[in-house]
């Protein structure tokens, strides 16, 4: 009787050890052909200019069963592409996003707000034109699902927010009529490390 008793007690135990460590926190990492942070500006009240940064890397630490994660992101202001070579060019000039002496951009934040094992929004820093100041995205979407070619977990969402560049020292235009607040849109995918 003690015998299978002692089995059961090892298989409880294993099966509790399992259980724990899959429910720890497990770290992804960016995927940045999937992860495009882009933005939408004022042009004078006439139009929006849209751009985005192709470069960028980064981390994300997630526990689901906890609801809580934590991310780390750094972007190649230096790769702002408007799609027009004259305005790529203007953006990295002293006037606006200086990259000669600021040439990254860089957001550290907490997931928050979970339902279902899903945040709601992201809480944290940006650091931008070497200004840090408090900025929260609301997430509007989040899905994990199984990577079809790698086989491991892969995480996406889709997260907006508007701040106001003037708050970052970037305040070219202001004198022209530009409204200084932009719209940030984050696609970001991310893949579990190995």
């Amino acid at each position: 009787m003690r015998q299978p008793m002692k089995k059961l007690l090892t298989l409880s135990l294993l099966s509790l050890a399992t259980g724990l460590a899959s429910a720890a926190p497990a770290t992804y990492t960016i995927d940045p052909t999937h992860t495009f942070p882009s933005f939408e500006a004022d042009h004078m009240g006439l139009s929006v200019w849209r751009g985005k940064f192709n470069k960028n890397a980064g981390t994300v630490v997630l526990d689901k069963a906890a609801g809580q994660g934590r991310v780390e992101i750094t972007i190649d202001v230096n790769s702002i592409d408007f799609g027009l070579d004259i305005m790529n060019s203007k953006a990295r000039e002293p006037d606006l996003f200086d990259t000669a002496k600021y040439p990254q951009a860089r957001y550290t934040g907490r997931l928050e707000g979970f339902t279902n094992g899903a945040p709601s929004r992201l809480v944290g820093e940006l650091t931008l034109h070497g200004v840090t100041k408090p900025v929260t995205l609301a997430i509007n979407s989040f899905k994990c699902m199984p990577h079809p070619l790698y086989k491991r977990d892969w995480c996406g969402a889709d997260a907006i927010t508007t701040i106001n560049r003037a708050d970052f020292g970037i305040d070219a235009g202001r004198d022209y009529g530009f409204k200084m607040d932009v719209v940030l849109r984050i696609q970001v995918e991310a893949v579990l490390a190995e």
